[in-house]
């Protein structure tokens, strides 16, 4: 696999028009959880399933449609719930069998960190019978591993396995065991019990078992296997010690010569790039692709993996969005096509394809496209549904991808959402949650919210942050945490840098965010050098020791040196809310499993000691995730949220 290596870009700063009007939408229609999640073909191109919710307050439902009907007036769909339980994914395992991710709140209260209110099955839709039912317990970790093109009845199903060991073990490395299911007689059949030594297994199309990854907890070493088909032993290829921050990743293998794999790998370099890898010389091979601005973030398969399952087909990168590098010329001309006829493409993706490729399914997103699903059938390609249909992309607004120097001269890329009308803009400082992960932004309903209702966002990827090289993200904890420290001036900075190029009116600046972006709106409105006018906190965890008391014991290697450190000397709010000095809106799920409600409680008792003038508003049955925020919730924190920035944020409102 060879195509040219590209190790720089040219960087896109200048901020795109705004629509010369914008609708501001009513807060209700915003609060709408997403309409339509999925729209895929069956194998065979004969019938097209979504899923969707019908009703603001309802849950989704699955619509089986025959493929030739789609779109008339007359069609009759056929049509299933769960209930009681509710529909979460979909997809096809062959040409008349759907799985079905499914789950049910259970309980009113949180079991502890991590032990959320619902409970999760997997099931079986035969749309012959127009039968559905469960087969699977998600509390055991039971997942499809391979549809087994070449089985069309067939799948592999594998389920966790526990070893007392395990406990302090990252997930991808836990064991699982593997078993072939047959869908029309409903027999299953052991392939593979995994272990902790070698436990994650991957299969290729045909079902051979060629990856493996395993720990020794003594040594504290990961390990990568490999085997070809008709082999029955493993063979080691790749150590790593759970110490290195190093990535390592494979995605996939030359399905010319079995002994060459496709990886993810630092190899010695701050940013990660696509390396080949000798199986047999256990040695990196040739520098497939890498960048000097952003890692490379993985690999793109093949659009039909009914008959190329195991066909890579480009490189993906993250800048403003996500960009393909392809080494397969007949993938990227079908990509350019549909970049040049769907409407605001931005992020498309295809979604599923029959087996003869003749029809399939398209999503696209981005700041003008809330989520759109495309059906291209008999050579015509045509909408089938909209995660936001009430919402028109022309008011929508742009954002653009910029990046500006930190106090310290680090560099923060950011994203901003530019509202309609003319600058100065009052500015919503919108940091990601983790903080250790990697936000690319295209369509961001927050973001848009906020816009429609004429406030600038910027969206700072600030240092910590992951995509951005080892450096990055290390320089948040390395020789001592930087939570509420230079993280927080890297956000500040961002929100300083708009207001010297005259988009944002200096009095008129907030910071809103949500889990660790929760944490720095905390932050924020204790900060001596005040240059907010208010904060919003959202899911906020208001005390570091609490947070790490609840998984310290899951920590060793890599991530253990991380949280830890990171822990250790940054700020946290709850120690400094006697310094809040600014107005103050918290929100909270109160069965929030991932920050639990106790933080909220501390915190509001230690404002009440002090004396300190705030909001609290509780979001009953939330927990943290934005898939458990159903209508009402998201409705409270909207109308919450843009009241308080009018009214209360700062003198006579933001």
């Amino acid at each position: 696999m060879k195509f040219i290596k590209l190790f720089s870009i040219t960087i896109l700063i200048a901020m795109m028009s705004s629509a010369a009007y914008a609708k501001v939408y009513p807060l209700d229609v915003w609060a709408l959880r997403d309409v339509m999640t999925t729209a895929q073909v069956s194998p065979d191109g004969k019938h097209l399933a979504v899923l969707t919710i019908p009703s603001k307050q309802g849950n989704a439902v699955v619509e089986v449609y025959k493929i030739d009907e789609v779109g008339k007036a007359n069609a009759k769909p056929f049509r299933v719930d769960a209930d009681p339980m509710e529909f979460r994914r979909i997809y096809w395992v062959t040409n008349t069998h759907i799985v079905a991710e499914l789950r049910q709140k259970v309980r009113n209260k949180i079991e502890g960190f991590n032990q959320g209110v619902y409970s999760g099955r997997l099931a079986l839709l035969d749309i012959e019978k127009e039968k559905i039912s469960k087969f699977g317990a998600e509390e055991d970790g039971m997942q499809v591993e391979n549809v087994l093109p070449s089985k069309p009845n067939s799948v592999i199903i594998s389920q966790g396995t526990y070893e007392a060991s395990t406990d302090r073990i990252s997930t991808p490395f836990r064991p699982r065991s593997y078993w072939e299911q047959n869908l029309s007689k409903g027999t299953s059949k052991l392939l593979i019990r995994g272990k902790i030594s070698l436990g994650q297994i991957e299969f290729d199309g045909d079902g051979n078992p060629w990856l493996a990854r395993g720990f020794d907890p003594k040594k504290g070493i990961y390990k990568w296997y490999n085997r070809k088909p008709g082999d029955k032993d493993w063979t080691e290829f790749f150590q790593m010690n759970e110490d290195s921050f190093e990535e390592f990743r494979v995605w996939g293998f030359d399905e010319n010569d079995r002994n060459i794999f496709f990886v993810t790998a630092n190899n010695g370099h701050d940013k990660v790039g696509m390396w080949e890898y000798n199986t047999v010389t256990k040695s990196f091979g040739e520098l497939i692709y890498r960048r000097n601005d952003v890692d490379v973030a993985g690999m793109r398969g093949h659009s039909n993996i009914w008959t190329n399952y195991d066909t890579s087909a480009a490189v993906i990168y993250r800048t403003d969005k996500s960009h393909y590098e392809y080494f397969d010329g007949a993938e990227e001309a079908n990509y350019n096509l549909l970049m040049s006829k769907i409407p605001y493409a931005h992020n498309i993706r295809i979604a599923s394809t029959s087996r003869d490729g003749q029809s399939l399914t398209i999503y696209n997103s981005g700041p003008r496209d809330p989520g759109t699903y495309y059906l291209f059938h008999k050579g015509e390609i045509k909408a089938v549904g909209s995660r936001q249909p009430l919402i028109d992309s022309e008011h929508l607004a742009d954002v653009s991808y910029i990046k500006y120097k930190a106090r310290d001269g680090v560099t923060i890329p950011a994203y901003v959402t530019r509202p309609n009308g003319k600058p100065p803009f009052p500015l919503v400082v919108l940091p990601h949650g983790g903080p250790f992960v990697n936000e690319v932004v295209g369509y961001d309903e927050w973001g848009q919210v906020l816009a429609n209702n004429g406030y600038m966002v910027i969206q700072p990827q600030y240092r910590g942050s992951t995509g951005h090289g080892m450096q990055h993200n290390q320089i948040s904890f390395m020789n001592g945490g930087q939570g509420g420290h230079k993280m927080q001036d890297d956000k500040d900075d961002g929100a300083l840098h708009l207001i010297k190029e005259g988009l944002v009116d200096k009095d008129r600046v907030a910071m809103f965010g949500w889990s660790y972006g929760g944490y720095a709106a905390l932050v924020a409105a204790s900060r001596e050098d005040q240059i907010y006018q208010c904060a919003i906190a959202g899911a906020a965890v208001t005390d570091m020791l609490q947070q790490i008391n609840y998984y310290v014991d899951l920590l060793r290697g890599a991530g253990e040196i991380q949280q830890v450190s990171y822990r250790k000397d940054s700020i946290s709010p709850i120690n400094v809310a006697d310094k809040v000095n600014i107005p103050l809106l918290i929100i909270h799920g109160d069965v929030d499993q991932r920050v639990p409600p106790l933080h909220a409680r501390k915190y509001i008792k230690a404002l009440e000691r002090h004396n300190i003038p705030h909001k609290m508003v509780w979001l009953k049955g939330a927990d943290h995730f934005y898939d458990t925020l159903y209508y009402n919730h998201q409705k409270d924190l909207y109308e919450n949220m843009i009241s308080f920035l009018k009214n209360d944020c700062g003198p006579g409102g933001l």
